[in-house]
């Protein structure tokens, strides 16, 4: 029997061709992640095992297939100790190769941070806790350690300085040493623009006592066309060596946030924080100042007025008045606006 070798090869190739292809369709193209995935970030903590991650991704219902993927990642060498960790995204249809090598490579999706108007270090270390792996512990730890601050030129009562209010994108798992070493270098990058170092340089003040200074205007206003006028109130105090005299600070010093006025026990309290009681700014901010705020000092208005009193109309605006008795004048309207509606007897 005469073998028909053109044939034969040409029966080889076609199961060689199916062969491949379903080799293709099995491993090389088979869907890891659903099309359906609604959560698609995935967490991997420091130290986790390759097992761990395996259960992480089950549990969002990838890796139909576990063996196969198990397989695939041990012939791609990809289970480590310690396994690469962070916030991955997912990508719906990824296939099976296609994970493997997303997580081997360690490629994050990153975290954004977002500081607003956080007033204690606690609360600053709460607010970023929230976004990124080690807990509020961990960084209050490392905010309240005086080589890591003195490394980064601050003290306990300057770190809040250190933050400027904006969102940051950050890995998931950046250290809180690193999350401060990123803070200063924003910090540094925000008075290197715009003039703002020369600018506090011409007023006498260094960065922290800008912030502070700014940290006051935060607290005492609500209205951003008036924070540079009132900066300049507070300049002006300084430069003549009155008293401040800023609620926000007898506030801080109580640590009586709650209070709905200001009363005696706030003004009289002995802290350092006190600016009824004690001359020139204070130690250090009193809350995380807003950048319309330091630029307001920054940028503060060049005028006489020496007081300010809350209208009492509801607008949140100010009267400012250049004389004690101006002041008074003004203080006698707020009494006024407050009892037409109804907010005082």
């Amino acid at each position: 029997m005469r073998i028909n070798w053109r044939k034969l090869l040409t029966g080889l190739v076609l199961v060689s061709v199916l062969v491949l292809f379903l080799i293709w369709r099995e491993i090389v193209a088979a869907v890891a992640v659903p099309q359906d995935l609604s959560d698609r970030t995935l967490i991997i903590p420091r130290d986790a095992t390759f097992e761990m991650v395996v259960d992480s991704l089950k549990t969002k219902s990838c890796i139909p297939r576990k063996e196969l993927f198990v397989n695939l990642a041990n012939y791609m060498k990809y289970p480590r100790k310690p396994m690469r960790s962070g916030k991955f995204e997912l990508t719906p249809g990824m296939t099976y190769i296609e994970l493997i090598r997303h997580l081997r490579s360690g490629s994050q999706a990153p975290s954004k941070v977002i500081l607003t108007n956080e007033r204690l270090p606690e609360d600053i270390a709460g607010k970023v806790a929230r976004y990124l792996e080690a807990d509020s512990l961990q960084f209050l730890e490392t905010m309240r350690n005086p080589a890591t601050l003195s490394a980064l030129g601050l003290t306990s009562e300057s770190l809040t300085s250190l933050f400027i209010p904006n969102t940051y994108e950050l890995y998931w798992n950046t250290s809180p040493e690193d999350f401060l070493k990123r803070m200063k270098k924003e910090q540094d990058k925000f008075w290197s623009a715009e003039e703002r170092q020369q600018k506090a340089d011409k007023l006498g003040l260094d960065r922290n006592q800008v912030y502070t200074l700014a940290s006051i205007v935060e607290k005492e206003t609500l209205r951003s066309d008036e924070k540079k006028r009132m900066a300049g109130v507070y300049l002006n105090r300084l430069k003549i060596g009155m008293l401040l005299q800023a609620d926000p600070t007898a506030v801080f010093a109580t640590r009586d946030f709650d209070t709905p006025r200001v009363t005696d026990y706030h003004t009289q309290f002995d802290s350092p924080y006190n600016t009824y009681k004690y001359p020139g700014l204070p130690p250090g901010p009193i809350a995380m100042a807003s950048i319309s705020s330091i630029d307001a000092v920054l940028n503060a208005e060049d005028h006489d007025y020496l007081f300010f009193c809350a209208v009492g109309d509801g607008s949140g605006y100010h009267a400012f008045a250049k004389t004690l008795s101006q002041h008074n004048q003004n203080a006698a309207r707020y009494r006024a606006n407050l009892r037409k509606r109804g907010l005082r007897r």
